[in-house]
């Protein structure tokens, strides 16, 4: 499979609160969405406007980093929040059944290099970059081989 990518420069919070409410639009039980970038690149913020933007009454999204997961009921179907970075091991993937969620529900993963061979092959990764000289402004590349990426992003440009 050939790795494609695509970069955006987004210049606030609210631009990429935007584009993540405008890309949930499109997401489906089964989407993944792999969320790469050091502490406070925005990852988590992306992740809350997104799940945000599709609860029929938005509520709290609080960052997973303790409860590992956290899952919501949204008008597209259930979305899994996880946030990866304290996890050690495989196995630790296994037990929280994120393996069945990337079939049955649109999944959110901070910090997914913690998947090691467990990488979905079908996966959407966005990578958060901070402008170090400029506040808020972020460099956003998406990079997929799954065919199915390129329809769902021009859609939700």
């Amino acid at each position: 499979m050939t790795l494609h990518a695509r970069s955006i420069t987004l210049n606030s919070p609210e631009e990429t609160a935007d584009l993540a409410a405008r890309l949930g639009e499109k997401l489906r039980p089964g989407d993944i969405l792999l969320l790469e970038g050091e502490i406070g690149s925005g990852k988590t913020h992306f992740a809350r406007s997104l799940i945000q933007s599709l609860m029929p009454v938005p509520e709290d999204v609080p960052s997973p980093t303790f409860t590992l997961v956290q899952a919501y009921d949204t008008l597209p179907g259930e979305i899994w929040h996880c946030d990866l970075y304290r996890l050690s091991a495989l196995e630790e993937i296994e037990e929280l059944g994120l393996s069945d969620a990337f079939e049955t529900a649109i999944c959110l993963i901070e910090w997914p290099d913690k998947l090691g061979p467990l990488t979905p092959a079908t996966a959407l990764t966005l990578h958060l970059k901070i402008d170090p000289n400029t506040t808020g402004l972020r460099y956003l590349t998406l990079s997929w081989s799954d065919p199915k990426w390129p329809q769902i992003l021009e859609s939700a440009a």
